[in-house]
């Protein structure tokens, strides 16, 4: 590695037993915050580069106000004419916090407790020293994400990569404001995780159908493998979405039917059990209507009057049981989603190489919910027998690889005011699923909407711009390994521009997104261009409509002369 001259002199410990202060001129800009610097000290008999980060600066000499008063003269000038000398440059004190000395070994940082001295050289880190140390993995190496390059540095200089195996099995977090960048660095990891190095096996609940432009992976020739290979992309319309409804939980039916009185409940309760029991695990809603009647008989003890028994003959309105089959018929019978028979099958939503992308756009908020929950609980549970030997080739709940999930728009999945039947699903998951290989990725423009169980647990954090008070508190108390110093930026960022942190890397950084291969789906909508797109169209029209009337008037004249 280079060994450049020395950027400023160490001056002496900072707020905290791990930071320090160096002095600088710092003529060439180069001490920014976020950049990356070094001292080298002795540990064991080997010197070491300890690196750490710049996590702010101040003014420690600056020109008299009275140098200032006259905009049209430069300070400098006005030093010369009275033969003020020395105060040719500013000079800036600067806080750096140690992350310590790279250890390969271990494949982290070990920090040396041993500030440096006062009078200790401190170098600019060369982009060489950086590439090897902060991300985990080499930008085409098997198993890494490309997502962009080191903000301080010129674009492409020191590649920013993420270890796709930590975040597969610890689970990641995609944190923005609106219009930041969010679904845009999400199509980037997207494209990562489908490139032939790594070929994983990916499902996108996409509540406002933004990602269809991924189909263009297909065609992209950075997608193509040596042996041929390319990503399968599919889209599962909403028309198409299928939720069997004997997968549904007694749960997701009393979420499904809200406003039940207690005895419903109780009914609900005793059909949904006896419906199992009676008629086995795949039941119809034919059947469960009956399990409804017969919950009901055994609640009011089979002691109704004959009166009552002819008034019930034909009749579906009937008592608590009436009341029940009609809030069930009316959210299943007259629901797309819901069938008797047909399900999404795990092993067509789920293959190495293939990205499934559920559009979930036209499907009330409640249904939305459910499916995703039903989904996860499915796939948890294939991925557990898979994995004990409990199911085999040809059975449902066979799927004998790990599977990614990333979810758009999480804190209506997971949300920090109610316990929804998928919030249940996804804690579970994320404290649970790294053992069978199921992974989550959580995409939020409100994460102070967001679970603070659900947050905390995803151990890689992705976080662009957040303007917000509410929602940088939220990140603040759920996202450890993102330093003080870098949780001030948030605001600052400007569109395309992420604080990476977590398990994924080494160290948190500041990254400039890379350009997506296929094209961002997620534009805003330009109204002025498509209101003067309209007034453009509408006057052809006009036009066209009067030229027609011309040319058919002479005509008209011609037949009544010769008549």
């Amino acid at each position: 590695m280079r060994q450049f001259s020395p950027i400023g002199i160490t001056k002496g410990p900072g707020e905290s037993a791990h930071e320090y202060l160096f002095v600088s001129p710092d003529r060439e800009g180069l001490a920014k915050v976020g950049e990356f610097v070094y001292y080298e000290a002795p540990v064991g008999e080997t010197p070491r580069r300890v690196l750490g980060r710049v996590t702010g600066r101040r003014p420690v000499r600056l020109f008299p106000d009275g140098f200032l008063a006259d905009p049209e003269v430069s300070p400098a000038d006005v030093a010369a004419m009275i033969g003020y000398v020395g105060d040719e440059h500013e000079l800036f004190e600067v806080a750096v916090a140690v992350l310590g000395y790279y250890d390969s070994a271990l494949g982290d940082f070990v920090n040396p407790r041993l500030p440096p001295r006062a009078g200790t050289p401190i170098f600019v880190a060369d982009s060489e020293m950086l590439a090897d140390v902060l991300s985990k993995r080499g930008a085409d190496e098997a198993g890494s994400a490309h997502i962009g390059s080191l903000l301080s540095r010129p674009a492409g200089e020191v590649p920013v990569t993420v270890d796709l195996r930590a975040v597969t099995s610890t689970h990641l977090a995609i944190i923005a404001s609106t219009g930041a960048g969010k679904s845009y660095l999400a199509g980037v990891l997207i494209e990562e995780l489908m490139a032939p190095r790594n070929r994983a096996a990916v499902l996108i609940i996409d509540p406002h159908a933004e990602y269809s432009t991924l189909t263009q992976m297909r065609e992209r020739p950075q997608f193509v493998g040596d042996d041929g290979y390319h990503p399968d992309v599919e889209i599962i319309r909403p028309d198409h979405v299928k939720v069997r409804i004997s997968s549904l939980t007694l749960g997701d039916l009393r979420y499904l039917l809200p406003e039940l009185s207690e005895r419903m409940h109780y009914v609900l309760g005793r059909a949904y059990h006896l419906v199992g029991h009676k008629f086995g695990p795949r039941w119809t809603l034919a059947q469960f209507r009956i399990a409804i009647r017969e919950a009901e008989e055994g609640v009011s003890g089979g002691d109704r009057s004959e009166a009552q028994e002819e008034h019930r003959e034909g009749q579906d309105d009937y008592g608590t049981a009436g009341a029940v089959i009609w809030r069930v018929n009316s959210r299943l019978e007259n629901s797309k989603i819901f069938d008797d028979m047909r399900s999404l099958r795990l092993d067509e939503l789920f293959k190495p190489g293939q990205c499934t992308i559920l559009q979930l756009n036209e499907v009330e908020h409640r249904e939305q919910q459910v499916v995703v929950a039903t989904l996860l609980r499915r796939l948890l549970q294939a991925r557990m027998d898979t994995e004990r030997e409990l199911a085999s080739i040809g059975d449902e709940t066979y799927l004998p690889y790990p599977a990614f999930v990333l979810i758009e728009e999480a804190h209506n999945f997971a949300p920090a005011s109610a316990d929804l039947v998928s919030s249940q699903i996804l804690k579970t998951i994320l404290s649970e699923g790294r053992k069978f290989g199921v992974a989550v990725g959580l995409i939020s423009q409100r994460p102070g909407r967001l679970d603070t169980d659900v947050l905390s647990q995803c151990m890689t954090q992705f976080i662009l711009r957040i303007v917000n008070p509410v929602d940088q508190a939220r990140v603040a108390e759920s996202v450890e390994s993102v330093g003080r110093d870098l949780l001030y930026e948030l605001p600052a960022l400007s569109k395309g521009q992420a604080i990476v942190a977590g398990a994924g890397v080494n160290t948190p950084v500041l990254c400039r997104v890379r350009t997506r291969f296929t094209e961002h789906g997620a534009e805003d909508v330009d109204a002025p261009a498509r209101w003067c797109q309209w007034f453009a169209e509408r006057r052809t029209e006009d036009l066209d409509r009067d030229e027609a009337l011309l040319f058919e008037i002479p005509r008209g004249r011609d037949k009544l002369f010769k008549t």
